[in-house]
């Protein structure tokens, strides 16, 4: 033991709050061909595996990038990089090594007999953030289940690095447990998170249907966008909001008043990355059934990022996997008062007619957003008349608390109703015996 280690630990000792040193990450990317047949292929962005990085706790020490037709079977670097990665290392003191792109069990484990520090892909990285934010019960399920799925046929190298290096970035989660763990304890452990993610999707789909049934927006978007400070901005939710890669995970939904009458749900969701682990893009389908239900979609775009249609293809791709098919989005572009000229507006707008272009921090943008979704609601409403026995008053009900019915007058035995209502909620109410519509929807 170190003097600072005895430092540390006498510290610790008497109630002092220390911090653990920031490991020291070289990043590592091989940009491939888009076509190569392994799926892979395109640029390797170590600027936001950067921002990953230091989104995980990691200080960047140094960066190496090659380009390849294919990746090297063994080690995905060729020798001559490799040889070059190792110097890097020994030079820069680091203890990690984070590849942009995703690397099988046996070339992990290969890299790590030659540089001798602990090596991570961009998968694995970012599974590490999920762990470390991950704040309910359903978020750490769905974190430690994808990181056992991913990790189960890694489970050599995951004991080797674990043994000479416990804990740390890539570690959190599962963590050491693995070291006593094997596939078929893993196994069970994986099938028991499947049926508590179960149990905890069917309570939260009946807590859903319970609901009076209102307008719902749900925003979407690349992480870091702004999704939280337009919500905290539209709803006052208190939402964590940082400028921070994935720091909110759940999803928060909050009510909208736009009057006495018309009010809508509004809903945060987890951000969205380019190359979203498949695992997290499967463990947090529960926690997405809120894309799927959504009546519109807000899209919210970093304008001020460093590519902002790729970002939206990201977005994209993985709401395809999520929910296919097409439905109603609303484009945000946020963060305009970092955009120092027309240059995001000129490119956008064209494309995305109905787009706003606002800054979340600006009390203005926020207006112009609510404006907008309140046109959306609206043009999701029709207002029709309806008449129906007095006894069966209770089909009225649940448009009376969502300040729907706007109208209301009684001839003997009968009750005519002009309501304001969704298709759905049309199609709904005139299934009901004794109810007609008395006038066209306008």
């Amino acid at each position: 033991m170190t003097d600072a280690d005895r430092t540390r630990q006498g510290e610790a000792g008497k109630g002092y709050i220390t911090e653990q040193p920031r490991e020291k990450a070289v990043l590592a990317g091989v940009n491939l061909p888009e076509a190569w047949s392994g799926g892979l292929g395109g640029e390797a962005d170590l600027d936001e595996l950067g921002r990953l990085a230091t989104t995980a706790g990691a200080e960047v020490v140094g960066r190496l990038e090659q380009n390849r037709a294919r990746p090297a079977p063994s080690t995905f670097l060729g020798k001559g990089k490799l040889e070059e990665l190792a110097e890097l290392v020994a030079e820069t003191g680091a203890t990690m090594v984070v590849f942009d792109n995703e690397l099988s069990p046996a070339q992990g484990r290969n890299l790590e007999k030659v540089l001798d520090v602990k090596v991570l892909d961009r998968t694995e990285l970012i599974l590490d953030i999920f762990a470390g934010h991950a704040r309910t019960q359903q978020a750490r399920l769905q974190v430690e289940l994808a990181q056992l799925e991913y990790l189960l046929p890694r489970l050599t190298r995951l004991w080797s690095h674990l043994e000479r290096q416990a804990g740390g970035i890539g570690t959190r989660g599962p963590g050491e447990t693995q070291l006593e763990t094997d596939r078929r304890l893993l196994g069970r452990r994986i099938a028991r998170i499947r049926q508590q993610l179960k149990t905890i999707a069917g309570a939260r789909q009946t807590q859903t249907g319970r609901r009076d049934r209102m307008f719902t927006a749900t925003l979407v978007g690349y992480t870091n966008a702004g999704k939280s400070t337009l919500m905290n901005g539209l709803t006052g939710a208190g939402i964590l909001a940082r400028d921070q890669l994935f720091a909110t995970l759940d999803a928060t939904t909050r009510r909208v008043e736009i009057d006495e009458r018309r009010r809508f749900l509004l809903t945060d969701t987890v951000g969205f990355i380019r190359r979203l682990p498949h695992h997290l893009i499967e463990s947090f389908k529960a926690t997405l059934q809120e894309v799927r239900d959504a009546d519109l979609l807000v899209h919210v775009v970093d304008a001020a990022g460093d590519d902002p249609g790729r970002q939206i293809s990201a977005v994209d791709e993985v709401l395809e996997s999520v929910a296919p098919g097409e439905r109603p989005t609303l484009m945000v572009f946020n963060k305009m008062d970092l955009v120092a000229d027309d240059l995001v507006h000129n490119r956008f707008a064209g494309r995305y007619p109905e787009a706003v272009f606002i800054s979340g921090k600006d009390p203005r943008g926020i207006e112009t957003l609510r404006g907008a979704l309140v046109d959306h609601l609206l043009g999701a409403e029709s207002i029709i008349t309806v008449t129906l026995p007095s006894r069966n008053l209770h089909l009225l009900s649940p448009l009376h608390r969502t300040g729907s019915v706007l109208e209301q007058e009684f001839t003997g035995d009968q009750c005519r109703a002009t309501v304001r209502v969704t298709d759905e909620e049309r199609n709904r109410l005139l299934s009901q015996e004794g109810v007609q519509e008395a006038t066209p929807p306008r």
